[in-house]
């Protein structure tokens, strides 16, 4: 099995870049989902706060790499695929719990947008775990970069700049997919 995971800051366009693959067939875990799911289960509100505290605090308690160790554990529920898509990387030791598993069938992607186009999409989305204010969305950015997603953006295997069209994202992330073998 291929595993295709996608890094990138919030709002870059992993959300979009998953929906192709749905839309194409491909298998997805969104290591988000298992965040949300963990918060829910402690009774806790669905919102970006309580998100990135209980993320936070099971990456100390529990080693960094917790999230992908779930992510492998969920993805034994996926009947056999050629490829799975995770959506999410973003620390080094996630990368490693997923090399140590998959080796050469890893294959991690970056999608990268610039600030302003991504702080826009963030107020234009309205997803539960978003917000509108700009410095919270800084202050998210910021504890994405303290867990390290800065350098698991500059060691992906392949990045897509998502700063364009729409239609040209999703075209350039469609044809990546099929090429997939």
């Amino acid at each position: 099995m291929k595993v295709i995971a996608f890094t990138g800051m919030p709002w870059s366009g992993k959300s979009e870049a998953v929906e192709i693959a749905k839309r194409q067939g491909i298998p997805v875990i969104r290591m988000g989902d298992i965040v949300w799911e963990e918060v829910k289960n402690r009774h806790l509100d669905l919102n970006s706060e309580n998100v990135g505290k209980i993320a936070h605090e099971m990456r100390l308690s529990n080693g960094m790499d917790i999230w992908a160790k779930r992510t492998i554990q969920k993805m034994k529920e996926i009947n056999q695929s050629s490829i799975i898509v995770i959506d999410g990387i973003r620390n080094p030791e996630e990368i490693s719990a997923f090399k140590e598993k998959f080796r050469s069938d890893f294959m991690l992607i970056c999608i990268d947008a610039k600030d302003k186009v991504r702080y826009q999409r963030a107020v234009n989305r309205h997803r539960i775990d978003d917000s509108l204010d700009k410095n919270e969305i800084i202050k998210r950015d910021e504890r994405e970069k303290n867990w390290g997603i800065e350098k698991v953006m500059a060691n992906a295997d392949k990045t897509f700049q998502n700063d364009t069209s729409l239609s040209s994202f999703q075209h350039r992330i469609s044809q990546f997919l099929e090429s997939i073998d």
